[in-house]
């Protein structure tokens, strides 16, 4: 006879798979369905001049930023033949979150795609889609037009040159109203 103790664990269990699978079936769908217009990325990153830290400037609000109010940035560090992601942002308690992922070089696009996941198996798109020849800022997007960020190497960017971003970015599809500028009151090391 099982306990209840055993009965509970059983169905805690079934409902981590159940929504496990639900997840796993959304993801493949939503891959399948992937018919967007055609988005250019920039024609190659030098990756050892693009590791390292980046501030974001602005973004397009998503839900697995929302804790995040301030001081986000994002480290990239090689780690074999994959780069290792560790963003980090301040929360309303100010304490730091942070989040680490893996981001793998897409074949035959000169290091301007990676597929980047903080949840494997599960992998995002992450294109530069514009990038200062100095790598100074940058500016990340995906073909669905729903994520994007500027970034840039110090906590706040030009006025004129994040202008100049945004205006790259709608002609790439995006609307500019969608982008936040992110308060980088505090920055992180």
């Amino acid at each position: 006879m099982k306990t209840l103790l055993q009965t509970a664990s059983t169905s805690r269990l079934r409902i981590k798979l159940i929504v496990a699978c639900i997840v796993a079936s959304a993801s493949l769908l939503t891959a399948c369905n992937e018919n967007y217009a055609a988005m250019e990325t920039v024609k190659q990153v030098e990756l050892n001049r693009y590791l390292g830290k980046w501030y974001q400037v602005a973004f397009i609000p998503n839900s697995f930023q929302s804790m995040c109010i301030a001081d986000t940035l994002a480290e990239y560090q090689l780690d074999d033949k994959d780069i290792r992601v560790i963003n980090r942002c301040r929360t309303k308690d100010g304490s730091i979150e942070q989040a680490n992922g893996i981001a793998k070089l897409v074949e035959n696009s000169n290091n301007a795609k990676l597929r980047v996941s903080f949840f494997r198996p599960f992998y995002g798109n992450y294109w530069i889609l514009d990038l200062d020849p100095n790598y100074q800022w940058v500016l990340v997007g995906e073909p669905s037009r729903k994520y994007a960020w500027i970034l840039s190497r110090t906590p706040h960017l030009d006025s004129e040159i994040q202008k100049s971003i945004l205006d790259k970015a709608e002609t790439l599809g995006y609307q500019r109203s969608q982008f936040q500028i992110s308060a980088q009151s505090n920055p992180l090391k």
